[in-house]
């Protein structure tokens, strides 16, 4: 056995010891289990008006966008998806990219450099770290959700560009981000809040419209938004939104939007397609609201102020027997094990949906219940 094949063996072997092993499971379409474990908060993916937004793209404009935004990949369709998308989460302006890995890569990666500091909250999504790293700024971690530490961190940068970087809503315990007293502290210090919004789009807020909007924070000078679109608009790709100065930096400075392909056709229609159903219909984020309340109180677990719930295991192995057990009767969890976890607790991950049935989300429940309480 070559080195390398050896490397990758010792390593598999490493990984199944310590419960940490992943591997793909592809479902079908015309699988029926009730899905708690994905990222369609809303229920859109599969909405008929969506499904014939992106078909009717496609059609349209063909399977691809083509090539980069700079060079004939970018559609009308976009420039109508970042109207109203910029509209929606009250911002000037509004960038969109092939994923929403690829809006913080870009976003940050052209706004810091050596000669910036990147302040950032210890619980942000791997994107976010990935791209402070390529950054090549000076990054320094303060302790989740602490706005005192933020400051000290500021205060301490000398004549330096600063960014701080946080989530709305955050992915593994589901609170969320003090952002009005984050941002008191970015403009009492001449800093830029970059708030990822990937959890809020479509469930913060009365109408979905994100929590940077819904705590009064609309075009903030110093406030940054990105977001993604395959969550609660059940489609695929990001967007970075900000004003037209900061579009206008991202066009000409960001290389994961330079050297990329435009986003699908079919992505982009079916977003779009998406967010005019949310705003047409409050009741879907009002209904994921109901739903989380209402699980939370029954597995007797902290209310998360997203779609997410996070259930506390005892260990990776834990979790994992947890999860196979929800799937034998029907039920699919996501399960949090490190390093996905900040904290190094590994948990059972339910997503809240408005698209599954009052039936099926009722017997979801019960068989979550059973499970959650045999293994405390």
């Amino acid at each position: 056995m070559g080195g390398w094949e050896k490397w990758f063996t010792d390593e598999a072997a490493r990984r199944d010891a310590a419960g940490l092993t992943r591997r793909l499971r592809p479902r079908g379409s015309d699988d029926d289990v009730i899905d708690l474990a994905g990222n369609d908060y809303l229920g859109l993916s599969r909405h008929p008006e969506v499904v014939r937004a992106a078909a009717e793209a496609a059609l349209t404009w063909g399977a691809g966008a083509g090539a980069s935004r700079l060079v004939t990949g970018t559609l009308a369709l976009h420039e109508s998806l970042e109207r109203e998308l910029a509209v929606f989460l009250g911002q000037p302006a509004a960038l969109v990219m092939s994923t929403g890995y690829h809006a913080n890569l870009a976003a940050v990666t052209a706004l810091a450099d050596r000669e910036t500091l990147i302040v950032s909250d210890a619980h942000v999504h791997a994107s976010l770290i990935d791209a402070a790293r390529l950054s090549r700024a000076e990054i320094v971690v303060t302790p989740h959700n602490d706005v005192e530490a933020v400051a000290a961190a500021l205060a301490l940068r000398g004549r330096r560009r600063a960014i701080v970087l946080v989530e709305s809503i955050y992915s593994v315990l589901g609170d969320a981000a003090p952002l009005t007293g984050l941002a008191e502290v970015c403009e009492t210090h001449d800093a830029l809040l970059v708030v990822d919004e990937a959890h809020g789009l479509g469930v913060a807020g009365s109408a979905g419209e994100g929590l940077v909007r819904a705590v009064g924070l609309v075009a903030a000078p110093h406030v940054v938004v990105t977001a993604t679109l395959s969550k609660a608009l059940g489609a695929q790709g990001g967007v970075v939104l900000g004003s037209p100065g900061l579009v206008h930096h991202l066009v000409n400075r960001a290389r994961p939007f330079i050297f990329d392909t435009g986003l699908a056709p079919a992505a982009t229609g079916g977003a779009l397609a998406a967010l005019r159903l949310l705003r047409s219909q409050p009741e879907l984020p009002a209904r994921v609201v109901a739903r989380v309340d209402g699980l939370s109180r029954r597995l007797d677990v902290d209310r998360p102020a997203g779609a997410v719930l996070s259930v506390p295991m005892d260990s990776p192995q834990a979790a994992l027997t947890a999860q196979a057990e929800c799937l034998e009767h029907g039920v699919r969890v996501g399960c949090f094990r490190p390093p996905s976890v900040p904290d190094g607790i590994s948990r059972l991950r339910v997503t809240t949906s408005a698209g599954v049935t009052d039936e099926a989300w009722d017997r979801a429940g019960d068989v979550l219940a059973k499970v959650v309480e045999g293994h405390r």
